[in-house]
């Protein structure tokens, strides 16, 4: 990251936008609190369940289920359930009509989430991040350039269609949706986003050829014809391939998909399936959701970070719009790209940005996206070319750059975060919670991985400049994004994390707290210039609003009535 984004001004969020967002989400956790308090039971559930549970439970559900598979074994038999698929932190079971409370009350069912719905996230890319810089030039001891060879990327969406670009490098499938499927790609969307991470075109950066030429592609298929699939697929598909790691050499996992936030990371089994990938040393790409604005207003829309992209161990990318040429002087963020912070935790998402907007990349012949938008294909016969737009194909692109940094021995989840962000460039004046550390800059973060050795070696007592700051083994460590040192404070080109505060420009972050220019968001309270919005409550200079009722100086307004010091005035 080269300079710091500078902030944008928060009087263009609406206010009743911010406070309606918050207001929900606490109404939503109070009913859940008054629920579990009148039924006494343990669960703790997700939004959605919540939501079905007060509308009346009437009608039957798949859901997902958190323990061991002795205690999925024994939850199921109590409540009479049928378990459709195991996973590695428990299973996805069907719940019969008027049972779910039932599930919710038992003594051993610890934790209950929804089976969500997740879909593609679709709505010149190597000149504008430098991967044709990388590709051709002499980042690596015999000059060849970069290209992710051999680098194994795990492509969870609608399957790959085996195409000339990719031959010979699709070298596992696996349909999730279907044990007896074929894995391939019938939407059309996997085949676009394997493209972008990998496609070799029979000519050099000709506009079918991807971030990363020689990666290998494990096609793990979740999303049907449609575009869409369950969370418990994706989480299987995640679970395998940290499984088959090692055999297949994969070292990123793409998730181009999302579906609602509707409970902590902490407790959102797909969230728990990317910490488990991140633990075993694979770095998860995740898109970071097509919903920063309203689709009929235009209004902006904060809090919009899909699930995965809300998990601190995801890389969550959202997108920019590059105005089709490669000099970042024009670029600017994608007015759909979702914005944090995230819902239920307030997590400062994006983590970066990268170009989203009229991709161009395989066309698999026959899928959904080809035959029903025949005005999204550009060229025809072999030359066909599928152009979409979204925080997918953003997602796909930064995978492509972590396979060149793979190949590159840049290794760990931490490491691999922090150079592309610390390369990052500033985008306009795009805010943290809209643009991240900034654009993704893959030729600054290859040559700055190979170049300076930017991170710090804690097998050496022997410091390093980091361009950071001077350290040594005994005074700081690798964690997360950056240079910890024993205050626990960390620098980054204007950037301090310090217990969880982050400070940017103005900005400062704490456990769901956002300050700038005045203005205070915190569990649905809004401050600003002596404005306090809080569950229907305004506070101003004096005055407060509630259900109609108007508070100042002592008297008392609602419905044309005024009362002061013992008189009433009405009409």
């Amino acid at each position: 990251m080269t300079a710091t984004p500078r902030t944008a001004s928060f009087s263009r969020i609406s206010r009743a936008t911010v406070a309606s967002v918050f207001t929900a989400a606490i109404l939503l956790g109070a009913f859940a609190a008054d629920v579990h308090a009148q039924s006494g039971r343990r669960a703790r559930l997700s939004s959605d369940l919540v939501q079905r549970l007060g509308s009346g439970d009437a009608q039957a559900t798949s859901v997902i289920v958190t323990g061991s598979q002795q205690q999925i074994d024994r939850i199921a038999a109590r409540n009479g359930l049928h378990v459709r698929k195991r996973l590695e932190s428990g299973a996805v079971v069907d719940v019969p009509a008027g049972r779910l409370a039932a599930l919710a009350a038992d003594a051993e069912a610890d934790q209950v989430s929804g089976n969500l719905v997740v879909q593609a996230h679709d709505d010149i890319t190597n000149q504008t991040i430098g991967a044709d810089v990388v590709q051709d030039g002499n980042w690596t001891a015999n000059g060849s350039g970069l290209t992710g060879l051999g680098i194994g990327v795990a492509v969870i969406d609608t399957g790959v269609a085996i195409m000339p670009e990719l031959r010979g490098r699709i070298i596992a499938s696996r349909d999730f949706t279907d044990d007896r499927g074929s894995g391939l790609d019938q939407n059309g969307h996997g085949t676009h986003v394997a493209g972008i991470i990998a496609a070799a075109g029979a000519m050099r950066y000709t506009n079918a050829t991807g971030v990363a030429p020689g990666a290998n592609i494990v096609s793990l298929k979740v999303l049907d014809a449609q575009g869409k699939g369950l969370m418990g697929d994706v989480i299987e598909a995640i679970d395998w391939a940290v499984a088959n790691r090692g055999r297949f050499n994969i070292r990123v996992i793409n998730l181009s998909l999302g579906g609602p936030v509707t409970q902590s990371y902490r407790d959102d089994p797909l969230c728990q399936a990317v910490e488990r990938a991140y633990r075993a040393g694979v770095v998860v790409v995740a898109s970071a959701g097509n919903h920063g604005k309203h689709p009929e207003t235009g209004q902006k829309i904060y809090g919009s970070i899909t699930s995965p992209g809300n998990s601190p161990f995801a890389i969550t990318v959202g997108a920019l719009n590059t105005k089709g040429t490669p000099y970042r002087s024009d670029d600017e963020i994608a007015s759909y790209s979702s914005k944090g912070p995230t819902l239920v935790d307030g997590l400062t998402k994006p983590d970066l940005v990268a170009p989203g907007n009229k991709i161009l990349s395989l066309a698999a012949p026959g899928t959904t996206l080809v035959r029903e938008h025949p005005e999204l294909v550009i060229g025809s016969g072999r030359d066909a070319r599928l152009q979409l737009s979204g925080t997918s194909m953003a997602a796909a692109v930064v995978a492509g750059a972590v396979a060149l940094l793979a190949q590159q021995q840049v290794n760990g989840t931490e490491r691999t975060r922090w150079v592309l962000q610390r390369t990052s460039l500033r985008v306009d004046e795009a805010p943290a919670f809209v643009a991240g550390t900034g654009s993704l800059a893959v030729d600054l973060a290859v040559g700055s991985a190979a170049a300076h050795g930017e991170l710090v070696d804690l097998g050496s007592e022997q410091g390093v400049q980091s361009g950071i700051a001077f350290c040594t083994k005994a005074t700081c460590r690798l964690e997360n994004n950056g240079l910890v040192w024993s205050d626990g404070l960390v620098w980054s080109d204007g950037l301090v994390w310090s217990d969880g505060l982050v400070w940017s420009d103005g900005l400062v972050w704490s456990d769901g707290l956002v300050w700038s220019d005045g203005l205070v968001w915190s569990d649905g309270l809004v401050w600003s210039d002596g404005l306090v919005w809080s569950d229907g409550l305004v506070w101003s200079d004096g005055l407060v609003w509630s259900d109609g009722l108007v508070w100042s100086d002592g008297l008392v307004w609602s419905d044309g009535l005024v009362w002061s010091d013992g008189l009433v005035w009405s009409d």
